[in-house]
């Protein structure tokens, strides 16, 4: 509904969600191409929120152990509920289930649910009117919250929103979104400096005893 509300059409929405099978990635896309956004540069920041997915892969590849025909399909499966269901089973098969289960079963009510929502957009008419435009940023939000449960986490996304709010007067839509992603190492380098400076400090303390 988000998407159909923010100017494309039913089958682009629904082949956005057949293809970018990510909700972070097609919220993203989708936000900065109602902003007015380039579509490279839109693309750009559904890419980087959707790298995470490949770390998933790595160790994912390790435990289906999947043929190399069926390896390409399996992959476009690998998302956060998939990765979490497989990676909590004890046994390979299990593992194989609970990952073709989930991916199965999420794939086919995402997309689902994605066109009967396009329809309804397309009957609504005017969806900022009725406030769906927020629906993008809610969702969005709602689903990262749950995964920010260290310090460094939330530093890395508090960091992230002041870039992003700090620069989007400034630059074209979709462009804060990949500034904000400068967050995450900025945090890791000061936190680095950090344990490098306590360690500094402990081995003198020690030296000095």
């Amino acid at each position: 509904m988000t998407s159909a509300g923010s100017g494309l059409s039913v089958l682009q929405t629904c082949a956005l969600s057949l293809l970018v099978f990510t909700g972070a990635s097609q919220f993203a896309l989708v936000g900065a191409l109602a902003a007015g956004g380039n579509p490279f540069t839109a693309a750009a920041g559904a890419f980087f929120l959707g790298v995470r997915n490949a770390f998933y892969g790595l160790r994912l590849s390790q435990l289906l152990a999947l043929p190399r025909a069926v390896r390409p399909l399996a992959a476009h499966w690998v998302i956060d509920e998939t990765s979490a269901v497989a990676l909590a089973q004890p046994t390979r098969r299990s593992v194989r289930m609970g990952f073709t289960v989930t991916g199965v079963s999420l794939y086919v009510l995402w997309n689902l649910t994605t066109f009967v929502g396009a329809l309804g957009a397309r009957a609504i008419g005017d969806t900022d009117a009725w406030g769906i435009d927020a629906a993008g940023p809610a969702v969005f939000l709602a689903l990262l919250a749950p995964m920010l449960k260290t310090t460094r986490e939330r530093a890395a996304a508090g960091l992230a929103v002041v870039l992003m709010l700090g620069l989007l007067p400034v630059l074209p839509a979709g462009v804060p979104v990949l500034a904000a992603a400068l967050a995450a190492p900025a945090v890791l380098y000061v936190e680095g400096r950090r344990r490098g400076a306590a360690s500094d400090s402990d081995a003198v303390q020690g030296g000095g005893r």
